[in-house]
């Protein structure tokens, strides 16, 4: 049974080279491609007030690449220990990671739980939301869908992280957000429609982990029947994208690479 690993590039690479060392029939093809915004400015002006917010949630690993590209991780170290009392919060083991490459220090993260039940917004919440005091400033990193970039001088929120903003104004915060990469379908050729195609026949086992990836099939393959195809989300919101594309069989399981070599096999 082949897995196809739809991750953004180079996630998706390296959970292809995870699961080929552990003897699964792995191959990448990625449903989403980010790239930077052409205006960086917000980005910038985000930095030089990053003193300001209480905390800084980062929605994915890109987020964290894409917002520390344009600046200096040595200045954020520096500037961490001037302002220890902003948190950096992730959703996630990957994001978290991303964070500590850049220089922030274990002691300024805050994460779900390594046996949380999902890695998303929710249990994130959980574990922040007695941080939060009126009047605190809260940053989230974010990406945007292509053709949403916003103009110059604007913050605004999008598809996805309502639910954590909407809790955080709730508790008294003041919540910005920035955009820091875009997100897109990918570019795809004669051989990869191919191997798309085959997938949805085959048996081969789909590893969705972006309910907006899911949704590019529609035109990465137009009129492509997804009845036989066999899917395993890592969300249950992605799950449902992949049912409503017309995912035969779809399974949920937590993303960690323990429940998801667990999952394929439960599913071979």
């Amino acid at each position: 049974m082949r897995i196809i690993v739809t991750r953004v590039q180079p996630q998706a690479q390296h959970w292809v080279a995870q699961l080929q060392e552990l003897g699964f029939d792995a191959l990448a093809l990625p449903l989403i491609e980010v790239r930077a915004v052409a205006d960086t400015s917000l980005l910038k002006a985000a930095w030089q007030e990053l003193r300001k917010f209480a905390a800084v949630m980062f929605v994915s690993r890109a987020a964290v690449d894409f917002f520390f590209k344009e600046n200096s991780a040595q200045a954020l170290i520096k500037q961490g220990r001037d302002a220890i009392n902003t948190r950096f919060w992730s959703t996630g083991p990957g994001t978290e990671q991303a964070l500590l490459r850049h220089g922030v220090t274990p002691a300024q993260l805050d994460s779900p739980p390594e046996q949380a039940g999902q890695f998303d917004s929710e249990a994130l919440w959980a574990q922040v939301q007695s941080q939060i005091q009126p009047g605190d400033r809260v940053l989230i990193v974010r990406g945007d869908s292509e053709g949403d970039e916003p103009q110059a001088g604007t913050m605004r929120p999008g598809v996805g992280r309502d639910w954590l903003a909407d809790r955080l104004t709730q508790a008294g915060a003041q919540v910005q957000f920035v955009v820091a990469y875009r997100r897109g379908p990918p570019v795809w050729g004669a051989d990869e429609q191919a191997v798309a195609r085959s997938g949805a026949t085959d048996g081969a086992l789909w590893l969705l982990s972006s309910s907006e990836a899911v949704a590019h099939l529609k035109d990465l393959l137009p009129g492509q029947n997804w009845g036989l195809a066999r899917a395993l989300a890592t969300h249950p919101r992605i799950a449902e994208a992949a049912r409503q594309q017309g995912f035969g069989q779809v399974a949920v399981t937590r993303p960690a690479l323990v429940d998801v070599v667990a999952s394929i096999k439960s599913n071979a």
